[in-house]
């Protein structure tokens, strides 16, 4: 019966016999769906079936099954097909839940199905989820199919994003993360190259970009970047701490594509491909700071000046008409200076910062301090009261130590406080060892003790 149950039941509500007159009756079983059919159509097949027509030929004409027929003309009055109330009611308080998660797995029922039954305690079937899901990834799809292109006006919205190119420095190739912010209506960009796409890296490249451009757009649009979004178990999502506090310092509203929709971030996802198609090709590097050199003088002599394909216009002329819609940025200070930071004391008392060390007094091994940069100058506290200033040190992986934070200092200054008046030794009568019996350092040694102390 092609998956069909049949139960007989007697007309006339006595028991099912031989010599019974009976009613075949199909019911779907699990996994399967009754075929939906209009009252229109029911109409024609009943039409039909007045007209002389066997069961065959009714099929063959509309296309149907042999059984949805014969069903359907047995039927007295045509009647809406409904879902069993119960499977819809089961899954109605997860329908929320269900439009939020299906984007961040593609739509697939078969995880959904399987995280509803294991995360929220879903006892409906399989086919009631297939079901729930088939609408939103058609529309999903049309929307893919029918989207245009989203402008926006002067100094409204930049769109940000990465993008990770292998390149040739001297001998080695290495792996570069590109950093693209393109303004949406001139299509201006700043393009920067990084060695990674740590949470440092992505906030110097805006300020980078707020430097260059003079200012910022009110809307930053981002893909779903982890430095940028927190994704909780569940499909849920918040900001992450530190960049929202770089958001709310500087004064733009950060906003997030939607899950696998990155046509929506367009422009930048152009410009990605524009850097590696057009500025990468044949060239070669010494190290990251060429890389950025030949960026930045590609960026203004071809990038800026070219004539856009989509906007017809050089971006550099369309940004005249978008500078003075941007959020001005002169002479805010850094987030990254403003920003305090938390440093735990080594054992060998230095605070570790931007890749340099500093001392701090001793006694503070193994506390945690605060460090806040002002001008030129790293301001270390702790418990409130400075403990230590610093220049800030050029370059990396350098040390700056001031010997009065170290243990010998303070040993030195007890010492002295409560000396005994200094005496006049005795000629010393002692028998002096050969001189081959003294170990000969070299002087460097003492050196590096004295930079230690």
């Amino acid at each position: 019966m092609n998956g069909d149950v049949v139960v007989l039941a007697a007309q006339d509500g006595g028991q099912a016999g031989v010599s019974g007159c009976l009613d075949i009756v199909s019911v779907p079983l699990p996994g399967t769906e009754e075929p939906m059919v209009s009252e229109q159509r029911w109409e024609e097949l009943k039409r039909m079936r007045s007209e002389g027509m066997n069961i065959s030929q009714i099929a063959r004409r509309t296309d149907l099954d042999r059984k949805t027929v014969r069903k359907c003309l047995r039927r007295q009055d045509w009647a809406r097909y409904r879902r069993r109330a119960s499977e819809e009611a089961i899954l109605s308080k997860h329908l929320s839940w269900l439009a939020e998660r299906a984007p961040l797995v593609n739509y697939s029922a078969r995880i959904l199905y399987q995280e509803l039954r294991g995360q929220r305690g879903y006892e409906g079937g399989y086919d009631t989820v297939k079901n729930a899901v088939r609408p939103l990834r058609i529309e999903a799809s049309a929307d893919a199919l029918t989207q245009t292109r989203f402008e926006t006006g002067p100094g409204e919205q930049s769109q940000v994003d990465w993008g990770e190119t292998r390149v040739r420095f001297g001998e080695d190739i290495v792996e570069v993360q590109v950093f693209v912010l393109t303004l949406g209506f001139s299509r201006r960009a700043w393009v920067e190259g990084f060695a990674n796409e740590q949470m440092g890296s992505l906030l110097a490249a805006h300020e980078h970009a707020f430097e260059h451009f003079g200012g910022h757009t009110r809307e930053m649009l981002y893909d779903r970047m982890r430095t940028v979004v927190d994704t909780k178990p569940g499909g849920g999502r918040r900001w992450n701490p530190t960049f929202d506090a770089f958001a709310k310092f500087w004064g733009f509203e950060p906003r997030v594509c939607r899950a696998y929709r990155a046509q929506t971030k367009g422009k930048v996802e152009s410009g990605v491909k524009y850097v590696k198609r057009n500025f990468l090709p044949g060239r070669s590097f010494r190290d990251l700071d060429d890389f950025n050199e030949q960026l930045q003088a590609w960026n203004a002599e071809i990038a800026d000046v070219r004539i856009h394909g989509t906007t017809h216009e050089r971006p550099l002329e369309r940004f005249v008409r978008e500078a003075p819609a941007l959020v001005a940025t002169h002479g805010q200070a850094s987030f990254l200076q403003a920003m305090q930071r938390d440093r735990v004391v080594a054992d060998d008392w230095l605070v570790s910062i931007d890749a340099n060390r500093y001392s701090v007094p001793w006694r503070l091994i193994g506390k945690t301090v605060q460090v806040v940069r002002h001008g030129a100058a790293w301001q270390i506290r702790y418990r409130g009261s400075v403990v230590a200033e610093h220049e800030v040190l050029p370059g990396k992986y350098q040390l700056s130590i001031q010997p009065e934070h170290g243990p010998g200092a303070a040993t030195r200054n007890v010492r002295r406080a409560f000396a005994r008046p200094a005496v006049t030794p005795r000629p010393d009568t002692t028998p002096r060892l050969p001189v081959s019996a003294v170990e000969i350092r070299d002087l460097a040694v003492y050196d590096q003790m004295l930079e230690v102390v």
